[in-house]
């Protein structure tokens, strides 16, 4: 138990080390990046820095895995050089009863990335999104509530605010939709309330649509009702709808059940953001398949020689492992492989794979 403990520490201990050097790194690169991109619009090196803090957790939460396996082979490397190994499997203890506190620890950090993690990095995520689009001019504002679809456009005559009940997936075509009409000064000028509103280059083309006029003194009595023809200048496209939603990482875990069924309430696809939230679900898994993958290849004696390939080797097999995760991930957003498929199966089977390697290693 208390050597457990002590492999235990060690490996948080490098872990931490490895992710504050990468974080400081990638501090440095977006507040370069930052003050580049707000030039002469007077933000100086203070907002440069507080946008930094917001966007670098995204990113280190991204290359998670891959900072896993890094602290992994500086622990083994360490572990060789001291001689520890030696002695750790002279005291008659195996190899992969040895890997089981590093693992554990590993999964330890996974279930609390998972948890705790995620949710910071998504609100920091939406932070640094409301903040950037302010600082851009804006553009639309997009969010689902179980009441259905809500959207806003702005020109320069004043806002319109959009709901909409249900929409087609590719957002272009609108059901149950109201347009609220704003001025630039930002009072009530309008409403429309339509059957259906289809998105159309430069304009919503709507049908049994009503029209008020708030200017008016009886906007009752000013009401007008068009059967077809009625449509209504944007600036909007289906792809510009569709990303409004962001990212699912914008979207914390503990929400994503709701977010999903909000989503397909209001008719669009929800299947990649249910296979991040399986992908999430088997972070864990991946980042204790990324220790030992780094212990079957740097979890050897130094005296064997041939550090420097097996460390490359490790690395190699790292990023191949990250590199086959994001590809499963998009096949299983394009539909063309099922979503447990694309969120499980990588670290599934370089877990076996890792597993195997060392079962060779120990027992031969």
């Amino acid at each position: 138990m208390t050597l457990s403990l002590y492999i235990a520490r060690r490996f948080l201990w490098m872990f931490t080390r490895v992710t504050g050097a990468f974080m400081g790194i990638l501090m440095l690169i977006d507040v370069i990046d930052q003050m580049r991109r707000n030039s002469g619009t007077g933000h100086g090196i203070g907002d440069a820095l507080y946008m930094a803090m917001l966007n670098v957790p995204e990113t280190l939460y991204r290359i998670l895995p891959l900072l896993m396996i890094l602290s992994s082979i500086a622990l083994f490397l360490g572990l060789a050089r001291s001689s520890e190994l030696v002695v750790v499997r002279a005291a008659g203890r195996s190899g992969l009863r040895f890997l089981v506190a590093p693992v554990g620890a590993a999964l330890a950090i996974g279930l609390l990335a998972v948890a705790v993690l995620n949710p910071l990095v998504a609100a920091t995520s939406k932070e640094y999104d409301r903040l950037s689009a302010e600082r851009g001019g804006g553009g639309s504002i997009l969010s689902l509530s179980a009441e259905g679809l809500w959207m806003r456009q702005g020109s320069e005559d004043g806002q319109t605010v959009i709901h909409a009940d249900l929409a087609s997936p590719d957002g272009e075509l609108l059901r149950g939709v109201t347009f609220y009409l704003f001025d630039a000064d930002g009072r009530p000028a309008g409403r429309i309330d339509a059957e259906t509103a289809r998105l159309t280059p430069g304009a919503w083309a709507m049908t049994k649509a009503k029209r008020w006029d708030f200017t008016a003194a009886n906007p009752e009595m000013a009401a007008t009702v068009q059967e077809e023809g009625l449509s209504l200048p944007t600036d909007l496209t289906a792809d510009r709808i569709r990303q409004g939603f962001g990212t699912p990482s914008a979207i914390a875990f503990w929400d994503l059940p709701g977010y999903i069924g909000d989503l397909e309430q209001a008719g669009f696809s929800a299947r990649s953001y249910r296979v991040w939230m399986q992908m999430e679900l088997a972070l864990p898994l991946l980042l204790g398949t990324m220790v030992l993958l780094a212990a079957g290849f740097t979890m050897r004696h130094a005296r064997f020689g041939k550090t420097g390939q097996m460390v490359l080797l490790a690395l190699a097999g790292g990023f191949l492992l990250f590199f086959l995760r994001n590809f499963a991930q998009v096949l299983g957003e394009n539909g063309q492989i099922p979503v447990a498929v694309a969120a499980w199966s990588p670290p599934a089977a370089a877990f076996l794979l890792s597993l195997t390697l060392l079962l060779h290693l120990e027992d031969g």
